[in-house]
């Protein structure tokens, strides 16, 4: 075979993939639509249409004013090169929090939502399987990474439907025994999360590090057939938010600061900090700054020492200042 031949064939073999790409993409195109895309006539994309049906492609004409050219919706599937697991990783996962940072979270439900019509009817049915068990997270709460040596255990008891027991350890140290259907997993980050059934009925969410035992019990459970996992879960973050913002409501500070660390309120506090009037003689600054929490602004302002002075609320003022009183003690001790 020639130079031009091997180059006419792989041009050919070129628009060939470009067709199946196209129709992957778009579901259903005429020929004409076809042939404008890849610059060539409507005969040669019946030709090159009969090339990949008799190469076993499934791919056929449609005839009438709605047809066009269509290719299989298994096959479709098929050539974007994922494989079941990777379909199914694209499910488990909730708002997904850069984007919608972005704002882009309408296309990726737009994405998904058209990638969950074209699967096959077996596959919805995993991917369904696999979001009422299996819920992803990825808003932050906290920045570590958790041993969860009862993992394995979990998992398998959240795949079967099956009930497990465990002593579990609140966060003020109580151990506390729980017998619970093990409904799903949450990651929130890097922390795991099991989403479980009590005997009363309750729902309840535990962070898997603070079992410590667990044990698969040989009972299986009835799933309640319209339990949400991605639902339950949303609403049992906003209730633990209200529960922290009304334990530690928000605190408006109005304090001064030495412009050497006035960097420190540009980076961190976009947008909750104003600049009160212009710098005094020394060059200090007067800043209304919004926390979180009294707790949060003793934490970030604690360490900025005599380059900042609390002017308001009083009641921080004076957690600061016997902060620092205890550590000058505890120095003086030594």
């Amino acid at each position: 075979m020639s130079t031009f031949d091997k180059l006419i064939n792989t041009m050919r073999a070129d628009r060939l993939l470009s067709i199946m790409m196209l129709l992957q993409a778009r579901g259903q195109m005429s020929a004409r639509e076809l042939a404008e895309e890849l610059e060539v006539s409507k005969r040669t994309i019946y030709r090159d249409v009969d090339a990949l049906s008799f190469a076993g492609v499934p791919i056929y004409t449609q005839p009438g004013s709605t047809g066009g050219i269509i290719l299989d919706e298994d096959y479709r599937v098929s050539l974007t090169g994922l494989d079941k697991t990777e379909v199914l990783s694209l499910f488990i996962s909730g708002k997904t929090g850069p984007l919608q940072d972005l704002g882009f979270t309408k296309n990726v439900e737009d994405a998904l939502l058209k990638l969950f019509t074209a699967l096959p009817s077996i596959h919805r049915s995993e991917v369904e399987w696999m979001q009422h068990r299996v819920h992803i997270d990825p808003s932050n709460w906290f920045q570590v990474v958790e041993t969860v040596p009862f993992f394995p255990v979990i998992h398998q008891a959240v795949w079967e439907n099956r009930i497990v027991e465990g002593t579990y350890q609140h966060s003020d140290g109580e151990l506390i025994e729980r017998t619970l259907e093990a409904y799903g997993l949450v990651a929130k980050i890097n922390i795991w999360y099991l989403v479980g059934r009590k005997p009363d009925g309750e729902f309840r969410s535990y962070r898997i590090f603070r079992f410590k035992n667990i044990t698969l019990t040989d009972r299986f459970f009835e799933r309640i057939p319209d339990f949400n996992l991605g639902e339950y879960w949303k609403n049992a973050c906003r209730k633990y938010e209200e529960q922290v913002a009304k334990a530690a409501p928000p605190c408006s500070a109005q304090i001064r600061v030495h412009p050497s660390v006035k960097w420190y309120f540009d980076s961190a506090f976009i947008g909750k900090f104003e600049q009160i009037d212009s710098p005094d003689s020394s060059g200090w600054l007067t800043l209304n700054v919004s926390f979180n929490s009294i707790p949060e602004a003793k934490q970030n302002l604690a360490w900025l020492g005599s380059h900042v002075e609390v002017l308001e609320p009083v009641e921080l003022r004076q957690e600061i200042t016997e902060n620092a009183k205890a550590t000058l003690r505890s120095y003086e001790g030594d």
